[in-house]
This record gives C-alpha cells, sequence and structure tokens, in this order.
C-alpha cells in the first residue's frame, strides 16, 4: 500500500474536527486537507441531555458523516493507532501509514464505563441509566417517564468530563417532570458529585445552590461512584471527608443516572503527543502542540483547563486555522484563546442559565444585558432550537460565529444580592 500524504491530517471527525476542515477550506480553496474517522454517525452531544428529559429525540441529534464533511475533503475511514511526530506520519488500525505537513489532533474524548465496578452490566436496565452515550440516553428518558416513587440519584465523577453541568442538567429536567405529575413529594433525589461543589465557579455554583433548594434535592459532595449493583439496585461510593480520609457508603435507589469517568483516548495517552496526564500537551492559548510546531490540538482531548464544550471548540477553531496558516505563510502563531467555554445549564423543562466563563473562572457573558445567573425561557429555545442550528448550519459548515464575550459585561452583576 503505498503511504498517503497530505498538507493538512484531521484526527478525529467530531465537532472539532469537521469544523476545522470545513473552516480551513473557506480559507483556502486548494489546500489539501483529510480527516481520519471511523464513525459513519455524527451526533449533537449537546442534545443528549434534553432527549433524557423527554424533550428532544436521538433522530434530531443525529446525521451521517459524509454529508458533514465538504466533499473535496479527504474522508478516511478508519482509527488512527500511532503516531510518529518525528516522521511526520500516523498509522491507522488497516495498517496504512499517512503522512502529514500539519497534523491537528481532536478525537474527543473515551467513557470509562469499566471504572465503575458492575457499571457494564447494568447499564441499560434495572433503571441504571446515562446521557453520555448515544447507546444509552432514550433509556435514561424511559426511567423518568416510567418511575413515580423512590430514590432518584445522579452522579458526577472526578473532572474532568464533557460539559461539566450536564450530570446535574439532567436532575433538575427529571425533578421537574416528578413536579408537573404531582410526584415531586415521592422522591428523595440526592446529587453525589466526586467534586466539593455544585460547580466549579463560585458565580454560578451559588445560584444553583438555590436551584437545588427548589427542588429539594439532597447534595453529596466528595462522594466518587466506584460500584454499582444494578439488581440489588445499590450504588458504592467513596467519600472523602475534610482531612482527606476515605471511606465507602452504599445507598439504595430505584432509579440511577451514571455520568461516566472519563478520560483521553488511550491511543492518545499511549503516544508521544500527550503530557504526563494523557492530555495532547498543546499551548493553552495558541494550540499549537509544545514539543512538536507542526501539530495542534483542540476539543476535548487537549491539556487546555478549560471546559470541554462544543462552544470552547466554536471558539478554537479559527485559531487554529489562522495558526496553522500563519505557519504555512511564514509569520508566527497567534495566542488568542482566552480559554472561552459555555454551559447552557437546563434548570428546568423551559429554563436554562446560560454559563459563559473563560480562563481563570472568569465570568465572560455574550450578553450584556442579561444576568447570566437567571434561568431564562430564551435559553431553552437556545438549547432546543437556536444552538443546534447553530452547530448544524454554521459551525460545522465552517462559518465563522464571533459574537464578544467580556469579563466587563458581569461586572454588574457580581455584587451580593
Amino acid at each position: 500500500m503505498s503511504q498517503q500524504h497530505h498538507t493538512i491530517l484531521i484526527v478525529g471527525g467530531g465537532a472539532a474536527g469537521v469544523s476545522v476542515a470545513n473552516n480551513m477550506r473557506r480559507q483556502n480553496a486548494d489546500i489539501d486537507i483529510a480527516i481520519i474517522e471511523p464513525s459513519e454517525k455524527h451526533y449533537y452531544q449537546p442534545g443528549f441531555t434534553i432527549i433524557g428529559g423527554g424533550a428532544y429525540t436521538l433522530k434530531q441529534t443525529t446525521r451521517n458523516e459524509v454529508d458533514l464533511i465538504h466533499p473535496t475533503v479527504t474522508w478516511l475511514k478508519d482509527y488512527a493507532e500511532t503516531f510518529q511526530p518525528d516522521n511526520n506520519t500516523v498509522s491507522l488500525r488497516s495498517g496504512a501509514t499517512i503522512s502529514y505537513d500539519y497534523l491537528v489532533v481532536c478525537p474527543g474524548l473515551q467513557l470509562d464505563w469499566g471504572k465503575i465496578a458492575g457499571l457494564k452490566e447494568t447499564l441499560g436496565k434495572n433503571n441504571v441509566c446515562s446521557n453520555y452515550s448515544p447507546d444509552t440516553t432514550e433509556y435514561t428518558w424511559e426511567c423518568i417517564k416510567n418511575i413515580e416513587s423512590g430514590v432518584a440519584l445522579f452522579t458526577q465523577p472526578p473532572m474532568p468530563i464533557k460539559c461539566a453541568g450536564a450530570p446535574q442538567k439532567i436532575m433538575y429536567l427529571a425533578a421537574d417532570r416528578f413536579r408537573k405529575k404531582g410526584f415531586l413529594d415521592k422522591f428523595t433525589i440526592e446529587f453525589c458529585n466526586a467534586g466539593p461543589a455544585m460547580f466549579g465557579i463560585p458565580f454560578f455554583a451559588k445560584a444553583l445552590n438555590k436551584v437545588v433548594a427548589g427542588y429539594g434535592i439532597k447534595t453529596n459532595f466528595n462522594h466518587n461512584l466506584v460500584a454499582i449493583d444494578g439488581p440489588a439496585k445499590t450504588a458504592t461510593f467513596e467519600m472523602t471527608d475534610a482531612e482527606g480520609n476515605k471511606q465507602q457508603v452504599v445507598k439504595a435507589f430505584d432509579m440511577i443516572h451514571v455520568t461516566p469517568p472519563q478520560s483521553a483516548p488511550d491511543f492518545i495517552k499511549n503516544s508521544p503527543l500527550a503530557n504526563a496526564a494523557g492530555w495532547v500537551d498543546v499551548h493553552d492559548r495558541t494550540l499549537q502542540h509544545n514539543k512538536y510546531a507542526n501539530i495542534f490540538g483542540l476539543g476535548d482531548a487537549t491539556s487546555t483547563p478549560n471546559a470541554k464544550t462544543a462552544a470552547a471548540v466554536r471558539k478554537q477553531v479559527p485559531i487554529l486555522v489562522d495558526n496553522i496558516l500563519h505557519l504555512i505563510n511564514g509569520k508566527a502563531v497567534e495566542e488568542k484563546y482566552d480559554g472561552y467555554g459555555s454551559c447552557p445549564l437546563t434548570t428546568s423543562l423551559s429554563t436554562v442559565m446560560l454559563a459563559e466563563f473563560a480562563y481563570g473562572g472568569k465570568v465572560t457573558p455574550s450578553f450584556p444585558w442579561l444576568d447570566p445567573r437567571k434561568s431564562l425561557y430564551i435559553w431553552w429555545i437556545g438549547k432546543k432550537i437556536g444552538f443546534p442550528w447553530m452547530y448544524w448550519s454554521l459551525m460545522l459548515k465552517g462559518y465563522r460565529i464571533d459574537i464578544p464575550h467580556l469579563e466587563s459585561y458581569a461586572k454588574r452583576f457580581t455584587k451580593e444580592e
């Protein structure tokens, strides 16, 4: 098999990979681009939360990969296996070797279901559900729709994970469903979070504490799910106290929504591109690899300490594309990514709190006249209609959407109420 060569080779055809390819194509009509991506289906993952809440369908989140990639971009329907950055090559599972001038690495995260003992055996039955996979999110709605009383647990593993707010979003949708049916007082709802607070940014954590109180939800912080027995309907947590001592706590449940531990894919962890923690080692503002100047990374698998969300990818794409073009044209890369991410927190079946923030936990709203801590109907419409349209029709097609986000916009809301 003769070795293929491409000017730009992209590993991963998710939100980041497709957006980079199509954005680059809009900037340069002639440059040779290829994407390595084994999956034929592409999912709008932010929609999984509201599938689980019964307000969306899996079909609405699904497209064929072939329809998203520009026809002039080469699609290599295969798995990337190993990297040889000193030789500018990537080896595929099929045995082929692809060489490149510039490499973009964006394979997303892997879901580590196996790190929770017993989870694989019971997921999708025994009222054990998860929104984190297209194979399991519809079962979440089955559980919420059919249960009428009992203990409902919602778990969150240690960071980092895709969209840090997602584990609690589905909890609020479930609670609102129960309330609308008149069943809320028949439930004990508990949030079991491996972390120490509702959200990593205090500005939003305080507002979310009020949402939790409104539903009567009990919070259990520093509780990490380590095992689950589906038939017995028990979940085992490792609880860490204030002194750092650990002990196991067993909780019974009638329904449990599990957020699995997540990490960079194993083929990234085991590659020369990874840092000590296993992430693609890139500069947090240029997205250029810290060792290999012709390699870039973006999206969930990189070392950048921002929220792992589609909104972060949207901001990263044009910066990365421009920096590759700068190198091609003999110019220096620019430090333009400020860590922006956004988390539309669904607080009910008709309201969303739009949390926007950058590196260092800076609150950076895009809409200066709206208090970002308020749960609003307009953002629910955004979650169901506006944001998916922006994803499919603008971002993935390579259009640039630059809505300014500024820390100064939040200043008027930072005083205590």
